[in-house]
């Protein structure tokens, strides 16, 4: 690993330290380097506050310098007023002459932007540094400008017989069918910590009457998001419980009653493409998935997916409903007590 690599991967895990709390924005880390030696390092540690950047110049001691240092960063340098100053404006202002980018921004206000009015100031730019690495940190990111929708993770727990829940009749309604012991529960909350939304079907909000909140770990619920279509849930309900924000998607109104959101779509079309461009329109750049299984197939049937995690338990109920089945690569496992936890990346 050279130098550029070696600082760019130390960017990385700084960035990686505002997973959860800088969504819409990206994660981002940078470090700033004089002969061979870190003396300021900053991540975007919360939306709306200062960036990578601005803290990493920020934390230099001896502000002199920075006239001779190095400055590297995972995305581009913003080079718009937006809830806080032009990055690239400040490098310019503090005379850093060398930047080490990870990746162009996509965003259409940056996209190249910061690049420029570096380069015409005279700083030297180096592009494409562990490129792969600093886009996959931002997998959301991108995928929200670059597609215009949000990152979908489908989510589901199976036994090693291939079933996502027994067949239940409406007196066992009322708590989900537990198929994965506790390591996956707290997988679980985690994953909802550092998400925008999670989304379920009518069906499973009837049998399960899950919360979809964050309980077993620090951080801060996710969105929810039910959909009802002619709004006959009941309103006992965990997902009412003002709890947390709740979207409804429906084909009867548009309305906000306390932090519960009514929104009407037209279900004699698709209603994916409509969901998501709802969910775009309200900037939130990604959702779980979480069933039932006529939601997951249908996200799978019509390609809306980047990611499913399959979690599979050590339990086996021989008859049910059938997990569903996907074709992807699987680009990571991990053992979780018991259990086992697949994830799988879309190729296509």
């Amino acid at each position: 690993m050279n130098t550029n690599e070696k600082m760019m991967t130390r960017s990385l895990e700084l960035a990686n330290l505002g997973a959860g709390n800088v969504s819409p924005n990206p994660m981002v880390g940078c470090v700033i380097v004089y002969r061979g030696e870190i003396i300021g390092e900053g991540y975007h540690r919360k939306y709306g506050e200062a960036h990578a950047e601005v803290n990493a110049i920020n934390s230099v001691a001896n502000t002199a310098l920075l006239k001779e240092s190095t400055l590297f960063v995972t995305l581009e340098p913003c080079a718009h007023f937006g809830l806080t100053p032009p990055c690239s404006d400040l490098i310019v202002e503090k005379q850093i002459p060398k930047v080490v980018i990870g990746t162009i921004d996509p965003f259409a206000e940056v996209a190249g932007k910061g690049i420029e009015k570096m380069r015409n100031a005279g700083i030297e730019v180096k592009v494409g540094i562990l490129e792969t690495e600093c886009r996959e940190l931002n997998k959301r990111f991108f995928t929200f400008h670059e597609k215009k929708r949000p990152y979908i993770i489908l989510k589901w727990a199976q036994t090693i017989d291939g079933f996502i829940d027994r067949n239940r009749t409406e007196k066992e309604f009322g708590e989900p069918t537990w198929i994965t012991g506790n390591e996956s529960l707290l997988r679980v909350h985690k994953m909802r910590a550092e998400e925008d939304a999670i989304m379920v079907g009518t069906k499973t909000a009837e049998k399960d009457n899950p919360s979809l909140t964050v309980r077993h770990c620090a951080g801060s619920n996710p969105i929810r998001i039910v959909i009802d279509n002619n709004l006959r849930l009941s309103k006992n309900l965990n997902l009412f419980d003002n709890s947390a924000n709740t979207i409804v998607f429906n084909s009867i109104k548009n309305k906000e009653i306390e932090n519960i959101l009514f929104v009407k779509i037209d279900f004699r079309a698709d209603i994916i493409p409509q969901i998501l461009e709802t969910l775009y329109n309200r900037k939130l750049l990604s959702v779980i998935i979480v069933g039932g299984k006529q939601l997951l197939e249908s996200f799978i049937k019509t390609n809306f997916w980047d990611e499913v995690h399959q979690f599979i338990g050590d339990k086996k109920f021989n008859n049910g409903i059938k997990a569903p089945q996907v074709s992807g690569k699987i680009v990571a496992s991990e053992i979780l007590g018991s259990d086992k936890l697949f994830v799988h990346k879309n190729q296509t």
